[in-house]
């Protein structure tokens, strides 16, 4: 593994994503919320792109409020654009099998600039 830089922290404005030619298959840099995460290009059911799949949240009953729904993980699940297959981009955990999983990388910024070690 290596640090290699991605791009400028403006180039990657909350909501975005940077895809990293890192590995065999890429690897996508996120910005959610501000916070910086990185995830393996590769869907672990069947090879898909993993980084071409729609991003949004989960929603689950409000135990609290009956009949409600509540938006959890908004921004930050990747839904695998072959088979739907859908993982938290900060942990790379699979919601429906928590066993599965996609690799995740460390993603730092240093003067402006933000890097991946992969």
């Amino acid at each position: 593994m290596r640090r290699r830089p991605v791009c400028a922290i403006e180039d990657l404005p909350p909501g975005t994503m940077k895809l990293v030619q890192a590995g065999r298959f890429g690897v996508g840099v996120y910005n959610i919320d501000g916070s910086l995460y990185a995830i393996a290009n590769y869907c672990t059911h069947e090879g898909a792109p993993l980084c071409a799949g729609y991003v949004r949240g989960t929603t689950e009953y409000a135990p609290d409020l009956p009949g409600q729904v509540r938006h959890v993980r908004a921004g930050r699940v990747i839904r695998c654009p072959w088979h739907q297959w859908e993982f938290d981009i900060p942990t790379g955990v699979n919601l429906a099998d928590p066993t599965k999983r996609v690799r995740t990388y460390e993603v730092d910024i240093a003067d402006g600039q933000v890097y991946l070690t992969a």
